[in-house]
C-alpha cells in the first residue's frame, strides 16, 4: 500500500513542477534554518568540553541583592565569597574558581593580537578536563607563589609563536607582563563563557588585589564538584542554606539570592530571581521556530488544496468505487509526508553546506558546528510534523468532497 502511495506521490509531484519546486524550496530552506539553529543549541548544551564532569557539578554564576523598595543589583561573585564561603561547604570535594574573561592586547613583530585572559585557582584544573596538546596546567605551589605562568590556547600559540613544535617553557607577553607557558590546550568556543580563554593565569598574579575585596560581588564564577551524582541535591541544599545565613554586607539591601545550579540553568541565568532564564530561552526558541515554520506551512497548505481541486475527478472515481474518506485522508497525508521528507533530504544537504560555510567564516571564535545523530533525529521529527500539520487540513477538505460534485468538477 505504501509503495503505491509513493508512486502516486511522485506522479503528482511531476505533474505540476512549479508547485513542486515552491513546496520543496520552502521545506528545505525552513529545515536548513532550523537544523543550523539545532546544531548551535546542541553545541552549547551538548558539548561538555572542557567540563566533562557536568553530571556531578553545580555552577555558581550570579548573586542578586534586593531591597524592599524594589531596587536590585546582580552580577558574578567575588573571589572572597567563593573562597571563604563556598569552600567552607562540606559536600563539595573541590571548588573551582575562575574569573570572567577580560581583553587586552599583545604585539608580535609590530602586529597587534587581541587576547582574552582568565584567572583561575589550582582546583579549577582538577575539575575541568582540558585537552592538553602539550605541557600541563600550573599547580597549587605555583599559584600560592604567584608565579608568572600561563596556559594558552592552541590558537594563541599559533598567533603568537607561529608554527613551532613546542612552546612549553617559552615566554608570552600580555599587558606588559611576561608569563612562562606551562601548557597548551585545545580551543574552547567563546560561547562557553565560563571556561573560555586565550590565556589562563593564576589568580594570584592579578593586578587587582583580591585579598582586599571582602564583598560578595566581583568578577568570578564557581564550580562545585561532588563526589558522585547522588550528592548533587545535598550539595545544592547546603549551598542554599549557606546563602540564607549570609550577613548583609550593605544596609542598602535586605535580601540575597544566589544558586548553585546545573550547567544549562546557570548558563542562561538572568541574574533576576523573578525571571527564569530557561523559560525565556525556551520561549524565544519556540517563537522563532514557529515563525520560521508558519509561512512555508501555510504556503504548503494552499498548494495542497490546489492539488486536491485538480485531483477532484480521481477522488470522485475512488469514492464511487467504495474508497472511504479515512482511506483517502490517510493516502493524502502519507503523500504529503513523502513530499516533506524529500524536501527534508535536500534541507539536510543544504545544512551541511551552510554549516561548513559558517565554520569557515569563524563568526563566533572557536565555535565549530556539526550535524550529529541528535540533530538529524530532530530534523526528521521536524519533517514529519511539517508533513502532518500541512497535510491534515487539505486531507480533511478532500474527505468532504461530494462524489457527484467531484465528478462534475472533472
Amino acid at each position: 500500500m505504501l509503495k503505491n502511495y509513493f508512486k502516486i506521490a511522485i506522479a503528482v509531484l511531476r505533474r505540476r513542477k512549479f508547485f513542486t519546486f515552491i513546496s520543496l524550496f520552502g521545506i528545505s530552506f525552513t529545515l536548513t534554518i532550523l537544523l543550523v539553529l539545532t546544531a548551535f543549541i546542541d553545541k552549547i548544551a551538548g558539548d561538555s568540553y572542557p567540563d566533562r564532569k557536568r553530571d556531578r557539578s553545580l555552577y555558581i554564576s550570579r548573586m542578586q541583592e534586593i531591597n524592599k523598595t524594589g531596587g536590585q543589583s546582580s552580577g558574578p561573585l567575588s573571589y572572597y565569597f567563593l573562597s571563604h564561603y563556598a569552600r567552607s561547604l562540606k559536600t563539595p570535594v573541590k571548588v573551582g574558581i575562575s574569573s570572567i574573561f577580560s581583553g587586552t592586547n599583545t604585539y608580535v613583530n609590530n602586529k597587534k593580537i587581541a587576547v582574552n585572559y582568565k584567572y583561575t585557582n589550582d582546583a579549577y584544573w582538577d575539575i575541568m578536563e582540558y585537552d592538553f596538546i602539550e605541557g600541563k596546567a600550573f599547580n597549587k605551589q605555583q599559584v600560592d607563589n604567584a608565579d608568572k605562568v600561563a596556559v594558552i590556547s592552541e590558537d594563541m600559540k599559533q598567533q603568537y609563536f607561529g608554527d613551532v613544535p613546542s612552546v612549553v617553557g617559552k615566554y608570552f607577553e600580555a599587558d606588559n607582563v611576561n608569563y612562562r607557558v606551562t601548557g597548551v590546550v585545545k580551543n574552547v568556543p567563546i560561547t562557553s563563557y565560563m571556561t573560555y580563554g586565550d590565556i589562563y593565569l593564576p589568580y594570584t598574579v592579578s593586578k587587582t588585589d583580591y585579598r582586599k575585596d571582602k564583598g560578595y560581588r566581583g568578577g568570578f564564577f564557581g564550580v562545585l564538584l561532588a563526589n558522585s551524582k547522588a550528592d548533587l541535591p545535598r550539595m545544592h541544599d547546603e549551598y542554599q542554606s549557606m546563602v540564607a545565613r549570609l550577613p548583609m554586607e550593605s544596609k542598602e539591601f535586605d535580601k540575597i539570592f544566589s544558586h548553585a545550579d546545573p550547567y544549562i540553568v546557570s548558563y542562561v541565568d538572568t541574574g533576576n530571581e523573578k525571571s527564569s532564564g530557561v523559560m525565556i530561552v525556551l520561549t524565544t526558541i519556540g517563537i522563532f521556530a514557529l515563525l520560521v515554520m508558519m509561512l512555508p506551512t501555510l504556503n504548503l497548505v494552499n498548494i495542497n488544496i490546489t492539488r486536491i481541486m485538480e485531483r477532484s475527478s480521481e477522488i470522485g472515481v475512488r469514492k464511487a468505487f467504495g474508497a472511504s474518506s479515512g482511506t483517502l485522508v490517510y493516502q493524502f497525508i502519507v503523500e504529503n509526508i513523502i513530499l516533506t521528507l524529500l524536501g527534508g533530504f535536500i534541507g539536510v544537504i543544504l545544512s551541511f553546506v551552510a554549516i561548513q560555510v559558517l565554520n569557515g567564516m569563524n563568526l563566533i571564535p572557536n565555535l565549530v558546528l556539526s550535524i550529529n545523530f541528535t540533530v538529524l533525529a530532530i530534523g526528521l521529527l521536524i519533517c514529519f510534523l511539517f508533513g502532518l500539520i500541512s497535510g491534515v487540513y487539505p486531507a480533511w477538505r478532500m474527505s468532504k468532497l461530494n462524489v457527484v460534485t467531484a465528478l462534475k468538477a472533472s
